[in-house]
């Protein structure tokens, strides 16, 4: 079964790198992995001493994978990218290091995979700890910093504006939020276990491009400013290809394979619910409807009005 434990967060200043330890034995062996004990305290030592030194707080600590293979991660809130060692992992890469380089190279000896992402307005490093030293330090997966650009990618190309009406703040945040997450497993699934699912690296590159194109713009201005003025719907008017019909069509196709990933335990990401699928329907239907000619279509909160009939 999938490990999703809510984040903890740290205390302030190095008092957090004792927290941390204290909590990453605590879950080992509250979840039966002993084993991991060692490594994972050593693991988690250098990553939360890294965001204290390098990061920027609050800093949360959060378990997440199988019982088999668990997936420790810390986040911190600085978006600025770690800095690697040597691209070669059979150098010796314990010499001559900057301290956060040396943090992530001991952390690659004790671990069976670690990573790190732009998470957001910070990062997030993780790390799988290892039963005993691997033969070789295991090579980092790093995400995220090649997305920073907002430059669309048909900047060049004729363009329309989809206007979507009466979009509901709260689940927009949380398919933005749920997007993210499912961008990042299908990319770790990608790089981990390519030979095993080849269509993880399909998955991954197509959710990324429309995410490079679309995710600045959904949770641009129009969302940022209905959250601080708590406001329940807002309109928002999106850059789209002349293409975005069949673009937000294939789109659709390939968040029901997702969802039967998911809900088959190949991704950590939990399924989407169905208000969530109603909604998402809804929001790429309308770059489908649009791009074909038709006038915009608000939201009109379906699901919640069924579901107010079935439970008065």
């Amino acid at each position: 079964m999938p490990l999703n434990r809510p984040a903890e967060p740290l205390e302030p200043g190095p008092r957090a790198a004792a927290q941390a330890r204290r909590w990453v034995v605590g879950v080992c062996g509250e979840i039966g992995r002993d084993d991991l004990l060692e490594n994972a305290e050593l693991a988690m030592s250098e990553v939360v001493t890294n965001a204290i030194l390098h990061g920027k707080d609050p800093i949360t600590v959060r378990l997440r994978g199988t019982r088999e293979h668990p997936r420790v991660e810390v986040r911190d809130a600085s978006a600025e990218p770690p800095e690697l060692a040597a691209d070669d992992p059979a150098q010796d890469f314990l010499d001559d290091l900057p301290t956060f380089g040396r943090g992530l190279a001991i952390v690659a000896c004790f671990t069976e995979a670690w990573g790190a992402e732009r998470d957001g307005d910070g990062k997030l490093v993780w790390f799988v700890p290892s039963a005993a030293p691997p033969e070789e330090p295991a090579i980092g997966v790093v995400l995220g910093w090649d997305e920073e650009s907002e430059e669309m990618s048909f900047a060049h190309e004729k363009t329309l504006t989809v206007r979507l009406r009466d979009v509901p703040v709260e689940l927009m945040q949380g398919t933005l939020a749920h997007g993210a997450e499912l961008r990042r497993e299908l990319r770790l699934l990608a790089v981990a276990h390519q030979d095993t699912y080849p269509v993880a690296s399909d998955l991954s590159a197509y959710f990324s491009a429309l995410a490079r194109d679309f995710r600045w713009q959904f949770g641009g201005e129009a969302l940022m400013t209905a959250i601080q003025e708590g406001d329940e719907v807002t309109d928002i008017d999106v850059t789209a290809p002349l293409d975005a019909s069949d673009r937000f069509a294939r789109l659709m196709e390939l968040y029901d394979l997702a969802d039967a990933f998911c809900r088959n335990e190949r991704l950590l990401t939990l399924a989407r619910t169905p208000e969530q699928v109603e909604f998402q329907t809804w929001l790429f239907g309308e770059f489908v409807r649009q791009g074909s000619g038709d006038e915009p279509k608000p939201w009109t909160n379906n699901h919640l009005s069924r579901l107010s009939r079935a439970h008065p």
